[in-house]
């Protein structure tokens, strides 16, 4: 039963009046409400229509500067650069599981069974391991018949290099602490006592590391032949002393090898001798004179060229004729860089003639840089304008030859882990030192640039009984 039915007739027709005035003002205001609307409508086409003959809109209008930056971002955001990996803390194969659970409720006592998983955390933990010591015992048996002692065959060498007591494992770790890890001898000992519990001399460990050096010779020969042997190789020298003395560590390498050498002298003789004398690929250096002797040809480093132009810049800032020639040799490279890109992209259409023509175009241009300000010695200019006319047909090589870089940042890489080292322990002590120390660069500094395990590609080399030649 509603509630309308308990009502009179007097009440239900008040209530049916009070309705019909609320639904007339209803009405009012929506026809005022439409003619409201009938005149903004006519606003907004007067305005369309000024902004059409204007050509943009009225001063009273403010810019959305947001929007409008937001726009411009979205078209200049480029797609991003898929990565190799990613920099992100990974999940863990978990090798055992822990389950942790309250066996009775804190409350009332009760005993709790089953569940849900509710949350995980991994601990990643190294174990306290002994080294293994293995003893080897040779049992001698006699034979009934013939009355013969028998022994059996016993072959070690791919556990032991010749009469040694530490395993091929145990010497990769010693030289991959050494040569990739960078640690002192003294720090090594004690590495392997607080690991693993084994006690080695500073003398063995010594040993070790020549021993390792020496199993590598032959694979150094090879890497020295296959440098000798590339299109194009990065040089550089860098102080190492020996015996309190000072020397010379050489480093020669390519993208996929690396050859050191140590020498007390810095001539240039020692990189022609490296190298050959029928080496007629490109030699990536900087500026140093002694690579004037090797018979290939040179490409000097532009970084170290811009980096000394920046430098002039910095010293001269209120010299804006100084800037302004700085800027067009910066320009003149940045134009080389983009033609040996289109090089690279399209070969057959730059063919070898058609970058021997922009390369000598490249040095005449960076000659006619440098000529109005090789016999001013008052000039702060003087100095790189004489580097630029001497090396001008040095610094475009890589136009012709657009697989060879134009800078010497390869070879910058290649020796800073010995730079590092040289740091750390300050040398070493004997020649013998010193060529063990150019081998083991030589050999982990490929392993690593050729995206081996160093201490992996030791054993292995350790274990075989020839040693296999290194891929190019």
């Amino acid at each position: 039963m509603s509630a309308f039915d308990e009502l009179s007739r007097e009440e239900l027709i008040e209530i049916i009046l009070r309705q019909q005035g609320q639904i007339a003002a209803k009405e009012e205001l929506i026809a005022s409400l439409q003619q409201t609307i009938i005149i903004f409508e006519a606003r907004i086409a007067e305005l369309e229509r000024q902004l059409a003959g204007k050509g943009g809109p009225p001063p009273w209008v403010k810019p959305n500067a947001a929007l409008r930056n937001k726009k411009a971002k979205e078209q200049e955001k480029k797609e991003r650069k898929k990565r190799s990996e990613s920099f992100v803390r990974r999940r863990e194969t978990p090798t055992e599981v822990v389950y942790h659970a309250v066996s009775e409720c804190p409350d009332c006592g009760r005993a709790l069974h089953g569940g849900w998983e509710h949350a995980r955390r991994q601990v990643i933990e190294v174990p306290q391991m002994r080294v293994r010591v293995i003893e080897h015992v040779v049992l001698a048996r006699s034979c009934g018949v013939c009355r013969k002692t028998c022994l059996p065959e016993r072959d070690f060498s791919e556990q032991v290099v010749g009469q040694s007591r530490l395993g091929v494992g145990l010497m990769s770790l010693i030289g991959s602490l050494r040569a990739d890890c960078r640690l002192p001898i003294r720090q090594i000992r004690s590495l392997l006592q607080i690991l693993y519990g084994v006690s080695i001399s500073t003398g063995e460990i010594t040993a070790v590391l020549q021993r390792i050096a020496q199993r590598g010779q032959a694979f150094c020969q090879q890497l020295r032949d296959q440098v000798r042997g590339s299109p194009f190789v990065h040089a550089d020298e860098t102080g190492w002393r020996e015996d309190g003395q000072n020397g010379y560590l050489w480093s020669f390498s390519t993208p996929t090898l690396r050859y050191f050498l140590y020498d007390r002298s810095r001539a240039g003789l020692v990189a022609r001798e490296v190298l050959g004398e029928a080496f007629e690929g490109v030699v990536v250096s900087d500026f140093y004179g002694g690579y004037n002797a090797i018979s290939g040809k040179n490409q000097r480093c532009w970084v170290h060229l811009l980096r000394d132009l920046h430098k002039l810049r910095q010293t001269h800032p209120c010299d804006t004729s100084v800037g302004e020639w700085v800027d067009r040799i910066v320009s003149l490279y940045r134009e080389a860089t983009g033609y040996q890109a289109q090089c690279r992209q399209k070969p057959r259409v730059h063919n070898v003639l058609v970058r021997r023509e922009h390369r000598r175009r490249f040095e005449g241009d960076l000659s006619w840089l440098a000529v109005p300000y090789l016999e001013d010695k008052s000039d702060p200019r003087c100095v790189l304008a004489q580097r630029l006319d001497r090396y001008a047909s040095e610094l475009f090589v890589f136009i012709e030859h657009p697989d060879v870089p134009s800078q010497n940042n390869a070879a910058e890489r290649a020796i800073r882990p010995a730079v590092i080292a040289r740091k750390i322990s300050g040398g070493s002590r004997s020649a013998k030192g010193s060529e063990t120390m150019a081998t083991l660069l030589s050999l982990f500094g490929t392993w690593r640039l050729q995206g081996k395990d160093p201490w992996q590609a030791c054993r292995q080399m350790l274990a075989q009984k020839t040693i296999p030649e290194p891929a190019a």
